[in-house]
């Protein structure tokens, strides 16, 4: 009989995408289900997955906190429900405040506790949690604001990437036109939407280009119609399953700095711009960008001090200095060299079953 998991996630895809990663994982030895909040559902297909709602609520509005707390105190015990009823033997956490009544049912019952960090800042739930659990899932060990004492508990992986890009790791591309790919302004990022494009035009008039770019689904016809007004190829969508392809595709990457899309990026050695998003909780999206940049693997533009011309030059030095995409190419291959699905299924599994 094999035993049960359950899988915590919710929020954003940068806490879905893992999870669904360490189900494709572990699915073949475990019995596995995932819980979500209501916005990880978007990422979330229920003909794949089972599926159980924990919808926590976020505790930081001061107004409306006795009522939160009250909610996830009910929620804890729709936990502890759903833990006996499935009998499950294992919780994996990926994080956030999503996690917070589950965590504390399985510590309750003294279930066994893994969570995941991939950023390269520990996030505030799970240094909460970090007494309580068997061992925490990391990517690096320097994470930021990570308590000494817990140093014993640390396990270090290859990042967890989605098979299908394990799949396109061999395939090369050469393009008649450099390429360039603009992902994560599907959020109707302003920066994404309605400013980069702008040094790119003046780019393409030194060189010729291809430009891929996800963007906010009522800019999609605009932008199109303004890079080709601009004689600039292009292929221009708000969300598409086959993105590890377009990527793929590219020469370049300009990226926000989630941690599972730089992960995936890197995977398909794509050198890449990272634009952190500033608003990112104790500014994690820039140290996971630094993670690279001090790796040799990217640029970082702050968005905070974004200036068009001075992205337009940096733009048209990379295009034109190939030498300096090859290097990053290089020491993107090297960082990957050992991230097969093969290796990271084994060291999960390893992991897992440590008695």
């Amino acid at each position: 009989m094999k035993g049960k998991i359950l899988i915590s996630t919710g929020g954003s895809g940068g806490h879905v995408i893992p999870a669904t990663t360490i189900y494709d994982h572990l699915k073949d030895v475990y019995d596995i289900l995932i819980s979500s909040d209501v916005r990880g559902l978007n990422y979330l297909d229920n003909k794949f997955y089972d599926i159980l709602i924990i919808d926590t609520p976020k505790l930081n509005n001061f107004v409306l906190l006795p009522l939160s707390i009250l909610k996830v105190f009910f929620l804890t015990l729709k936990s502890l429900l759903i833990f006996k009823k499935e009998k499950i033997q294992i919780l994996i956490s990926t994080g956030g405040y999503m996690s917070l009544p589950l965590c504390l049912a399985a510590r309750i019952l003294n279930i066994r506790i893994y969570l995941l960090e991939p950023n390269m800042v520990i996030g505030r739930a799970n240094k909460f949690f970090l007494k309580f659990c068997k061992k925490i899932i990391c990517y690096s060990e320097n994470i930021i604001g990570f308590p000494k004492e817990f140093r014993s508990k640390l396990n270090i992986i290859n990042p967890l990437i989605r098979k299908k890009y394990y799949d396109k790791k061999l395939k090369e591309y050469e393009n008649e036109k450099f390429t360039l790919i603009i992902i994560g302004g599907s959020q109707g990022a302003k920066i994404f939407d309605k400013i980069l494009h702008e040094s790119i035009i003046e780019v393409s008039k030194i060189k010729p280009l291809k430009v891929i770019h996800q963007t906010n689904q009522k800019n999609v016809d605009a932008l199109k119609n303004l890079y080709s007004k601009n004689m600039i190829d292009n292929i221009v969508f708000n969300f598409d399953q086959s993105l590890d392809s377009l990527i793929n595709q590219s020469d370049l990457c300009i990226t926000r700095a989630g941690a599972s899309s730089l992960a995936e990026i890197s995977l398909l050695k794509k050198p890449f711009i990272a634009i952190p998003l500033p608003s990112s909780k104790d500014n994690h999206q820039l140290e996971n960008a630094n993670y690279y940049k001090n790796k040799g693997c990217c640029w970082i533009v702050e968005q905070i001090n974004f200036d068009k011309k001075k992205f337009k030059d940096l733009l048209s030095n990379i295009m034109i200095n190939k030498d300096e995409i090859l290097v990053k190419k290089n020491n993107l291959e090297k960082l990957n060299y050992q991230n097969t699905w093969n290796n990271v299924n084994q060291d999960l599994l390893n992991l897992i079953n440590e008695n």
